[in-house]
């Protein structure tokens, strides 16, 4: 080979990898993950949506790429997160939480936003129907609401002869209130005597719960809200320490140490959500996809902190439950 042909064939073989990588980027689709949780915590809900686009073929780096944003709690925060996930130039955005569904929603009316662990779209006014959502926004709903009088129920079933119990709830957060309406709805039929207890910041949960004890409360229902969430392990500790037994959401409240949960199974909801992303990505219109309602409910049961409390759960309740931590 002559020399000008070998320097020239060098000089073709130095661009491939400059043009690979061009080729890559201009395929790689952009997917925009907010999440009005911490890091630590949101982390789970990211790694289901991205394991499920794993699985439908997706790569990640080579054909699908994350602009993720964790709120940390902060609502304020969360406009300009999405307004940093909308500069990215993401083809489609994973809204996690109510709060997180409408700073997206205000951050932009062209890209789709498929939500998730929102409570009710249609009363948070952010679809007209569930069949068809119409605008760019669609997903999955928690339909946290129409639980809160199985919750109740389950609570007097494991402590029976309860009569006063404690709400807290988190006024503001967006379906807080809309829950709180339904669980007060629900007491009346199990001869229940609701106490509403609002938290709107973490210092404020010590002394309402101690005083709510000392005033003769018996029990604990925790409404959905991030402030419950992120402080999961001070609620079970509080709630041990003040002999409250305590249903909650969430099974991660009961692994940080809750007695009991009842709920959407949320890896599954997050699942779900990633296959509207890969339909979107497709070519489908978010506008005609239809809001799934939650079909996978689990209830979790903490046999140590019912130990703690001095209950027996019975055996029946045991058997029901999707998963039994000792």
């Amino acid at each position: 080979m002559r020399r000008r042909d070998f320097i020239t064939l060098l000089g073709c073989a130095a661009t491939w990898p400059l043009a690979t990588r061009a080729q890559q980027a201009a395929s790689l689709r952009k997917v925009g993950f907010l999440s009005d949780e911490s890091a630590s915590l949101g982390r789970a809900a990211f790694e289901a949506v991205a394991r499920t686009l794993r699985e439908l073929g997706y790569v990640e780096g080579r054909s699908i790429g994350f602009e993720a944003r964790y709120a940390d709690g902060k609502d304020d925060a969360l406009a300009g997160l999405a307004a940093e996930v909308v500069r990215a130039g993401v083809e489609v955005i994973v809204a996690v939480g109510t709060p997180a569904t409408l700073a997206a929603r205000s951050a932009t009316d062209r890209i789709p936003i498929v939500f998730s662990r929102v409570a009710d779209p249609l009363a948070l006014g952010l679809v007209p129907s569930l069949a068809r959502p119409g605008a760019n926004l669609t997903g999955v709903s928690v339909v946290t609401r129409d639980l809160a009088a199985k919750r109740l129920g389950l609570l007097v079933e494991v402590a029976p002869g309860i009569k006063r119990v404690g709400v807290l709830w988190a006024p503001t957060f967006p379906s807080a209130a809309i829950e709180l309406k339904e669980i007060e709805a629900a007491a009346p039929r199990l001869n229940i005597q609701l106490h509403p207890l609002p938290i709107r910041q973490a210092a404020e949960l010590e002394p309402a719960m101690r005083i709510f004890a000392e005033q003769d409360g018996q029990a604990l229902a925790v409404i959905p809200g991030l402030v419950f969430t992120e402080q999961r392990n001070r609620v079970a500790e509080l709630a041990v320490r003040h002999r409250l037994p305590t249903m909650l959401s969430r099974r991660e409240h009961v692994e940080a140490g809750g007695l009991m949960s009842y709920g959407t199974n949320y890896t599954d909801m997050y699942r779900r959500a990633a296959t509207y992303v890969d339909k979107i990505l497709k070519g489908a219109n978010p506008s005609d996809l239809p809001v799934e309602q939650p079909t996978t409910f689990e209830l979790v049961i903490n046999l140590k902190t019912a130990k703690a409390l001095g209950l027996e759960v019975p055996w029946f309740l045991q058997q029901r439950a999707d998963e039994v931590i000792e």
